[in-house]
């Protein structure tokens, strides 16, 4: 401490909180450029069917985009609190400070934010993230964490989803976030076919697609409930303790599959009840299908031959 000038020489360089999730910001501006460029063709659509596309791909790419994102986020499960607690080992010092604890599908993100920010002559502003995706290995992040000397919040949070803590946090949350990402994909593929069939006159197999997805999003919602219901360990960070609960992404993930499950429901109802309606909203006129062209060919084919036939008739009894 002599050598450093009583600044705690444990972690090497500053930490600044991150501002947006890098996978997750691509989602949404790739699932954004391709709204973009279907609405840049909406003006060539004439009349009322406009409006049609409008709403169907407003509503198609709101699904499709929340499915894809839901993934990369980390607020399926969050907590935040503000307390006053150890911020070094080895050193009696406290900080006043904000400590919020973000759990996602594929990982934990750990925020350390003083109150103010510089506290012993330090910016205390850290935004650590754990993460336990398929290749790789929370207990090395952890490790290398330690090694680091990241502040006490931080390690005693992080320390509490290791695989050998007496929490288990760790195989419950990796067998949410395993069983949750991969019904999130079950879904998204179930979209696009829904979108392929509905882009068919074939609107009723497009429904039963539409409902599929909305199934999947809420097995996943489910799945998170069920396996994550075990009771967190008491977090306690100095004089206060950290509550967490339900965050941003499973909320909207839970509304999403209701609205897949109203909106297939709708779908099937309508071409069963109201077959022309529904064939309205899609833009799928009378002539787009191939039964009723035939049928309506034949009629009229039938109708020129009876025509025919009396002005035969006619004819013939004239010249009589």
């Amino acid at each position: 401490m002599t050598l450093w000038d009583g600044v705690l020489p444990f972690y090497p360089r500053p930490r600044h909180a991150a501002g947006f999730s890098v996978p997750l910001l691509i989602v949404i501006v790739v699932f954004l450029a391709l709204a973009t460029s279907f609405l840049l063709i909406l003006p060539g659509i004439r009349g009322r069917s406009r409006w049609f596309w409008l709403v169907r791909i407003l509503l198609s790419f709101f699904i499709g985009t929340e499915i894809v994102a839901v993934n990369f986020s980390a607020e399926w499960l969050v907590g935040r609190v503000c307390t006053n607690t150890s911020y070094k080992a080895f050193s009696s010092a406290r900080v006043q400070a904000q400590v919020g604890l973000q759990v996602g599908l594929d990982g934990i993100n750990i925020t350390l934010t003083g109150t103010p920010m510089q506290q012993l002559n330090e910016t205390i502003d850290y935004n650590e993230r754990f993460s336990w995706r398929l290749g790789e290995n929370y207990a090395e992040k952890y490790t290398e964490a330690l090694e680091k000397g990241l502040p006490d919040p931080v390690l005693y949070l992080a320390e509490k989803f290791t695989p050998s803590s007496p929490c288990g946090l760790h195989r419950q949350y990796l067998r949410a976030g395993q069983y949750a990402s991969a019904m999130l994909w079950v879904a998204f593929c179930f979209w696009l076919l829904s979108n392929a069939l509905l882009s068919m006159p074939v609107p009723l197999y497009g429904g039963l697609a539409l409902l599929t997805t909305g199934a999947s999003a809420l097995i996943t919602v489910l799945a998170f409930i069920s396996i994550s219901s075990v009771p967190l360990c008491p977090l306690r960070l100095g004089s206060a303790a950290l509550i967490t609960h339900y965050g941003a992404a499973f909320w909207v993930t839970l509304a999403t599959a209701i609205l897949c499950l109203i909106l297939g429901g709708a779908l099937v109802s309508l071409h069963r009840a109201r077959p022309s309606v529904l064939r309205t909203f899609l833009d799928q006129n009378v002539k787009g299908c191939p039964g009723q062209t035939r049928r309506g060919s034949l009629l009229v084919l039938s109708n020129s031959l009876h025509k025919q036939s009396g002005a035969l008739d006619l004819n013939i009894s004239t010249c009589l």
